[in-house]
Protein backbone atom coordinates (compact mmCIF):
# COMPACT_ATOMS: atom_id res chain seq x y z
CA UNK A 1 0.00 0.00 0.00
CA UNK A 2 1.60 3.25 -1.01
CA UNK A 3 2.05 5.97 2.54
CA UNK A 4 -0.21 8.24 2.49
CA UNK A 5 0.98 12.15 1.98
CA UNK A 6 0.49 14.27 5.07
CA UNK A 7 0.29 17.45 2.83
CA UNK A 8 -3.19 18.48 3.12
CA UNK A 9 -4.87 17.94 -0.18
CA UNK A 10 -5.94 20.49 -2.78
CA UNK A 11 -3.47 23.29 -4.31
CA UNK A 12 -1.13 25.10 -2.07
CA UNK A 13 -2.09 28.16 -0.59
CA UNK A 14 0.96 30.74 -0.89
CA UNK A 15 1.78 32.74 1.97
CA UNK A 16 0.31 36.13 2.49
CA UNK A 17 3.22 38.92 2.93
CA UNK A 18 3.29 40.51 5.52
CA UNK A 19 0.99 43.90 5.19
CA UNK A 20 3.11 47.29 5.43
CA UNK A 21 0.73 50.47 7.26
CA UNK A 22 -0.26 52.53 4.17
CA UNK A 23 1.10 55.38 3.14
CA UNK A 24 -1.42 57.72 4.16
CA UNK A 25 -1.92 55.79 7.52
CA UNK A 26 1.98 56.61 8.07
CA UNK A 27 1.72 60.43 7.20
CA UNK A 28 -1.09 60.63 10.23
CA UNK A 29 0.93 59.11 12.47
CA UNK A 30 3.81 61.37 11.92
CA UNK A 31 1.67 64.33 11.68
CA UNK A 32 -0.46 63.44 15.14
CA UNK A 33 3.22 62.80 16.84
CA UNK A 34 4.71 66.17 15.47
CA UNK A 35 1.34 68.08 16.64
CA UNK A 36 1.38 66.06 20.32
CA UNK A 37 5.04 66.88 20.76
CA UNK A 38 4.38 70.81 20.17
CA UNK A 39 1.84 70.76 22.00
CA UNK A 40 3.10 69.53 24.76
CA UNK A 41 6.04 71.44 24.22
CA UNK A 42 4.05 75.03 24.42
CA UNK A 43 1.61 74.03 27.55
CA UNK A 44 0.99 75.69 30.75
CA UNK A 45 -0.37 72.52 31.92
CA UNK A 46 -0.01 68.79 30.45
CA UNK A 47 -3.78 68.52 31.46
CA UNK A 48 -5.20 71.34 28.91
CA UNK A 49 -4.13 69.03 26.14
CA UNK A 50 -6.95 67.16 24.75
CA UNK A 51 -7.57 64.58 21.96
CA UNK A 52 -9.40 67.20 19.94
CA UNK A 53 -6.39 69.99 20.41
CA UNK A 54 -3.91 66.86 18.38
CA UNK A 55 -6.63 66.16 15.95
CA UNK A 56 -6.94 69.46 15.00
CA UNK A 57 -3.29 70.13 14.57
CA UNK A 58 -2.65 67.29 12.91
CA UNK A 59 -5.22 68.35 10.49
CA UNK A 60 -6.78 64.79 11.11
CA UNK A 61 -10.17 63.66 12.50
CA UNK A 62 -10.64 62.65 16.13
CA UNK A 63 -11.41 59.00 14.96
CA UNK A 64 -7.75 58.60 13.53
CA UNK A 65 -5.99 59.19 16.43
CA UNK A 66 -8.39 56.32 18.50
CA UNK A 67 -7.64 53.96 15.65
CA UNK A 68 -3.97 54.88 15.76
CA UNK A 69 -2.91 54.98 19.36
CA UNK A 70 -6.42 53.68 21.19
CA UNK A 71 -6.68 56.69 23.36
CA UNK A 72 -4.63 60.03 24.79
CA UNK A 73 -2.66 57.50 27.42
CA UNK A 74 -1.51 55.15 24.26
CA UNK A 75 -0.31 58.16 22.26
CA UNK A 76 1.38 59.84 24.90
CA UNK A 77 3.42 56.47 25.53
CA UNK A 78 3.83 56.57 21.82
CA UNK A 79 5.52 60.00 21.86
CA UNK A 80 7.70 59.21 24.94
CA UNK A 81 9.05 56.06 23.09
CA UNK A 82 9.81 58.21 20.18
CA UNK A 83 11.39 60.79 21.74
CA UNK A 84 13.62 57.96 24.14
CA UNK A 85 14.55 56.18 21.21
CA UNK A 86 17.75 57.77 20.79
CA UNK A 87 18.64 57.02 24.73
CA UNK A 88 17.44 53.51 24.91
CA UNK A 89 19.80 52.60 21.93
CA UNK A 90 22.46 54.17 23.73
CA UNK A 91 21.68 52.35 27.13
CA UNK A 92 21.25 48.92 25.50
CA UNK A 93 24.21 48.93 22.93
CA UNK A 94 25.95 52.39 22.76
CA UNK A 95 29.50 52.99 23.90
CA UNK A 96 30.24 54.93 27.40
CA UNK A 97 29.05 55.95 29.78
CA UNK A 98 25.53 54.70 28.57
CA UNK A 99 26.60 51.26 27.25
CA UNK A 100 26.52 48.16 28.80
CA UNK A 101 30.19 47.97 29.37
CA UNK A 102 30.68 50.98 31.43
CA UNK A 103 31.78 50.30 34.95
CA UNK A 104 29.06 50.31 37.17
CA UNK A 105 29.82 53.41 39.30
CA UNK A 106 30.51 55.62 36.22
CA UNK A 107 27.30 54.54 34.59
CA UNK A 108 24.42 54.68 36.86
CA UNK A 109 25.06 58.59 37.68
CA UNK A 110 25.58 58.83 33.76
CA UNK A 111 21.86 56.84 33.50
CA UNK A 112 20.27 58.81 35.97
CA UNK A 113 21.72 62.08 34.21
CA UNK A 114 20.27 61.05 31.18
CA UNK A 115 16.75 60.37 32.79
CA UNK A 116 16.98 64.18 34.50
CA UNK A 117 18.24 65.74 30.55
CA UNK A 118 15.17 63.76 29.53
CA UNK A 119 12.41 65.36 31.81
CA UNK A 120 13.98 68.68 31.73
CA UNK A 121 13.88 68.74 28.15
CA UNK A 122 10.49 66.87 27.82
CA UNK A 123 9.03 68.36 31.02
CA UNK A 124 5.17 68.14 30.16
CA UNK A 125 5.28 65.35 28.03
CA UNK A 126 7.47 63.53 31.41
CA UNK A 127 4.91 65.34 33.60
CA UNK A 128 1.60 63.87 31.34
CA UNK A 129 3.06 60.48 30.84
CA UNK A 130 3.72 60.14 34.77
CA UNK A 131 -0.08 61.09 35.07
CA UNK A 132 -1.02 57.87 33.33
CA UNK A 133 0.35 55.32 35.93
CA UNK A 134 -3.25 54.66 37.55
CA UNK A 135 -3.45 53.91 40.92
CA UNK A 136 0.82 53.02 41.09
CA UNK A 137 3.11 55.01 38.69
CA UNK A 138 5.46 52.85 40.10
CA UNK A 139 3.71 49.79 38.25
CA UNK A 140 3.97 51.91 34.48
CA UNK A 141 6.41 50.04 31.86
CA UNK A 142 8.22 53.12 31.19
CA UNK A 143 9.38 53.17 35.36
CA UNK A 144 9.73 49.29 35.22
CA UNK A 145 12.41 49.83 32.32
CA UNK A 146 14.36 52.37 34.15
CA UNK A 147 14.12 50.49 37.64
CA UNK A 148 15.48 47.51 36.01
CA UNK A 149 18.16 48.56 34.47
CA UNK A 150 18.95 51.06 37.48
CA UNK A 151 19.12 47.52 39.47
CA UNK A 152 20.87 45.71 37.25
CA UNK A 153 23.98 48.31 37.46
CA UNK A 154 24.11 48.33 40.99
CA UNK A 155 24.20 44.99 41.24
CA UNK A 156 27.02 45.21 39.40
CA UNK A 157 29.07 47.65 42.32
CA UNK A 158 31.22 44.91 44.68
CA UNK A 159 29.36 44.73 48.25
CA UNK A 160 26.45 46.99 47.24
CA UNK A 161 22.95 46.01 48.90
CA UNK A 162 19.38 47.12 48.99
CA UNK A 163 19.69 47.82 44.83
CA UNK A 164 16.27 47.46 44.66
CA UNK A 165 15.44 50.52 46.96
CA UNK A 166 18.17 52.78 45.88
CA UNK A 167 17.05 52.34 42.40
CA UNK A 168 13.82 53.60 43.14
CA UNK A 169 15.06 56.40 46.05
CA UNK A 170 17.59 57.57 42.88
CA UNK A 171 15.04 57.40 40.32
CA UNK A 172 12.84 59.97 42.95
CA UNK A 173 15.49 62.71 42.68
CA UNK A 174 14.02 62.89 38.77
CA UNK A 175 10.50 62.57 39.59
CA UNK A 176 8.97 64.80 36.41
CA UNK A 177 7.26 66.55 39.39
CA UNK A 178 10.00 66.92 41.07
CA UNK A 179 12.25 68.90 37.95
CA UNK A 180 8.80 70.43 37.02
CA UNK A 181 9.26 72.16 40.76
CA UNK A 182 12.77 73.01 40.42
CA UNK A 183 13.33 74.19 36.90
CA UNK A 184 10.01 75.32 35.62
CA UNK A 185 8.69 77.33 38.93
CA UNK A 186 12.16 78.01 40.82
CA UNK A 187 13.93 78.68 37.42
CA UNK A 188 17.01 76.47 38.71
CA UNK A 189 19.30 76.58 35.61
CA UNK A 190 19.45 72.84 34.13
CA UNK A 191 23.27 73.09 34.79
CA UNK A 192 22.94 73.05 38.16
CA UNK A 193 20.24 70.77 38.18
CA UNK A 194 22.59 68.49 37.22
CA UNK A 195 25.19 69.10 39.42
CA UNK A 196 22.91 68.46 42.29
CA UNK A 197 21.51 65.31 41.34
CA UNK A 198 25.55 64.35 40.44
CA UNK A 199 26.31 65.47 43.73
CA UNK A 200 23.41 63.27 45.73
CA UNK A 201 24.36 60.39 43.49
CA UNK A 202 28.18 59.76 44.58
CA UNK A 203 26.97 60.57 48.27
CA UNK A 204 24.33 57.10 47.79
CA UNK A 205 27.40 55.30 45.71
CA UNK A 206 30.09 56.26 48.60
CA UNK A 207 32.03 57.94 45.83
CA UNK A 208 34.48 60.30 45.94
Amino acid sequence: MPERSERPEGPERPERPERKPRADATRNREAVLAAADSLFARCESPESVTMADIAAAAGVGKATLFRGFGDRTGLIHALYEMRLAPIRRAIEEGAPPLGPATPPLQRVPALLDAVLCFKIDNRHLALALEGTGGDSPYAAEHYERWHGTLQAALEQIPGFTDSSFTAHALLAATRADLVEHLVGQQRMPREQTRAHLATFVARVLGAP
